[in-house]
């Protein structure tokens, strides 16, 4: 209701000292919420969208995602899963821009960005040969593009010099692959578990088990575990033994199966922390160097560490670059529009 009542804008988020607001976990306890209401339904969801423990995210972000998945539109709460793998969703984005007469360049690394007069002058590749252009986009994650760009560019220019104070977060993927079907839901949450979420890949990608066993001759799951910094000291053996013993106390037909095969995979840095504060060290889209625009979920696109921040990011680096070759076209997309007794107290809240 404090949600609510205050258009997702809480009173006691805004104006706070030095621009940095309380954590999720201490506004939670500051409304009166239960440390298990807390375990078993703001972690839950939160965890996994933001990819951040309670007590390491910034407040608002928090209650962003209540009030724009739940609150303010009636379809807000839907989310999309591919249906193929991932491989085939970058093939449709290859062929996109090959037809429009672009170039894609696979297992091109990229040794580093040049820079001359503060301005950049081309893009370094590994292979010798350097690539220039009219504009550049980097969008890639903050990290890299430190270590993309001169040690000197970074140290004078504190919108690269603060990217340093960005933390990251950890995911872990575990992926089973059973010699038998197990599970018909399309996927599954689990409550006080190491295992956050489970996903049938075999009925989310209409029977192919990618490249698990042949189809109809078993069942691929994975695993998905946010903010896993209790895993990333674990050997892999540790995590898969741990995971399947969780995932056979809540699926009973996998206590019988066989683990054909399964892999772990740890992405130690996966995302940006939305801890308090960070957004003092998230960058525009226009960066200080002439002609070099960043995308990436890291930039100030004023959400999290999601996928629709990444693809703000994208949309607001395209819309700055049009601006600086004096066309100036709009791509940024309106947030679902706020209908219903949340508009009333919407606007309520804005008087």
């Amino acid at each position: 209701m404090s949600i609510m009542r205050s258009g997702g804008r809480p009173a006691d988020l805004a104006n706070v000292p030095n621009g940095v607001r309380p954590s999720m976990l201490d506004w939670l306890r500051k409304h009166k919420q239960t440390e298990q209401a807390i375990r078993r339904f703001w972690g839950v969801v939160l965890i996994s969208a933001l990819d951040e423990l309670l007590e390491r995210t910034d407040a608002q972000y928090g209650v962003d995602v209540f009030w724009k998945a739940f609150l303010a539109n009636r379809t807000g709460y839907r989310i999309g899963i591919p249906t193929v793998p991932l491989a085939d969703l970058y093939e449709g984005c290859r062929n996109n821009l090959v037809s429009r007469g672009g170039e894609v360049r696979l297992r091109a690394t990229i040794r580093g960005i040049e820079i001359s007069e503060g301005a950049i002058s081309g893009v370094a590749f590994e292979s010798g040969e350097v690539f220039r252009a009219d504009y550049y986009v980097a969008a890639v994650p903050q990290d890299t593009l430190l270590e993309l760009l001169p040690a000197e560019v970074v140290a004078g220019q504190p919108a690269f010099e603060n990217l340093k104070q960005l933390k990251t977060c950890p995911i872990t993927g575990v992926h089973f692959w059973f010699d038998r079907v197990v599970m018909d839901e399309p996927f599954l949450t689990l409550v006080d578990t190491t295992t956050q979420w489970i996903f049938n890949k075999n009925l989310l990608y209409g029977g192919d088990s990618a490249g698990g066993n042949e189809r109809g001759a078993g069942q691929y799951l994975q695993l998905v575990i946010s903010a896993s910094y209790d895993l990333v000291q674990k050997s892999r053996q540790e995590i898969i033994d741990l995971c399947l013993q969780e995932v056979r106390r809540a699926i009973p037909a996998a206590r019988e199966a066989k683990l054909v095969k399964s892999t772990v995979i740890k992405e130690t840095a996966a995302t940006f922390s939305p801890e308090p504060g960070c957004d003092r060290w998230r960058p525009g889209a226009v960066s200080p160097v002439r002609g070099l625009f960043l995308a990436g979920d890291w930039t100030a696109t004023g959400w999290p560490a999601t996928m629709e921040g990444a693809v703000r990011s994208g949309y607001l680096a395209a819309e700055a670059l049009t601006d600086a070759d004096g066309r100036g076209e709009s791509f940024l997309r309106a947030d679902l529009p706020v209908e219903g007794i949340s508009k009333f107290f919407a606007g309520r809240a804005r008087q």
